[in-house]
């Protein structure tokens, strides 16, 4: 089902012996577009210390009591390897993490629906938690993901075509199942009147990070005359196929 990941913030995480703490950001690969991991806030029984969830720890989703449940224990996110919001998550941090776990590295396939399993060099960027640049000379440092991004940071990235700016991030739409990423959700209201519409990572050509714009290849007429989106209706298979068809996009499901 797909779901606005915004709409997760704030939600629990039960453990099978209590709550562990607050979803407060999201990582993402924006290579294969795909959650990696969830950032979650402990609470004060582990003096607040922020760890990573994979999705492949949850077990369900409790939308009415806004909890996500996991198949953990409190004395295994106790016991987890040490990780500090102010250093980058190294691929050998997210080797302790799934080893500690005996979680799969592997978790969800490398594509979906067609979406290229690797992005251009343009996409390249320090990583999310960044390294001070006397970091960056020392081979001892455990250099991070540079395809590992925050939701947190790409809200308000501006939208670029060839012709012209669209809009900015307003939000991320993910197919809680897999937990990749389907679509950002753009407002326009510097440019179209402040309609939501919906752009897939297939149209992305590369994320300036710098100066945080996205370049998409496609138009602004593609997306004036695109199917139109209103997200007080429930999204459904045949809006996304007409969505897709309109801009040649590989996928169609709901």
């Amino acid at each position: 089902m797909l779901q606005v990941i915004s709409a997760l913030e704030g939600f629990a995480i039960e453990a099978s012996d209590g709550r562990l703490g607050t979803v407060v950001d999201f990582l993402f690969d924006d290579s294969l577009w795909r959650v990696r991991w969830l950032v979650v806030e402990c609470g004060s029984w582990l003096k607040k210390r922020k760890v990573l969830i994979h999705p492949s720890a949850l077990l369900s989703t409790k939308f009415e009591d806004q909890q996500l449940v996991v198949k953990l224990t409190m004395a295994e996110v106790d016991g987890s390897p040490d990780w500090s919001e102010d250093r980058p998550v190294s691929q050998q941090m997210e080797t302790r993490i799934f080893d500690h776990y005996g979680w799969d590295p592997l978790w969800g396939a490398p594509n979906f629906e067609g979406i290229p399993g690797a992005m251009a060099s343009p996409l390249m960027a320090p990583a999310y938690f960044g390294l001070r640049e006397s970091d960056r000379i020392d081979p001892d440092v455990e250099l991070g993901d540079s395809h590992l991004r925050s939701f947190a940071e790409i809200v308000g990235y501006r939208l670029h075509t060839a012709d012209g700016d669209i809009g900015h991030v307003e939000n991320l739409m993910i197919e809680d199942s897999d937990w990749s990423l389907r679509y950002f959700i753009v407002d326009t209201s510097n440019w179209w009147f402040g309609a939501r519409v919906l752009i897939s990572p297939a149209a992305v050509s590369a994320i300036e990070w710098s100066d945080r714009h996205i370049q998409l290849n496609v138009t602004r007429e593609q997306v004036k005359s695109s199917p139109p989106w209103d997200p007080m209706v429930a999204f459904n298979k045949n809006y996304a196929k007409r969505l897709h068809h309109h801009y040649g996009w590989p996928g169609s499901e709901s």
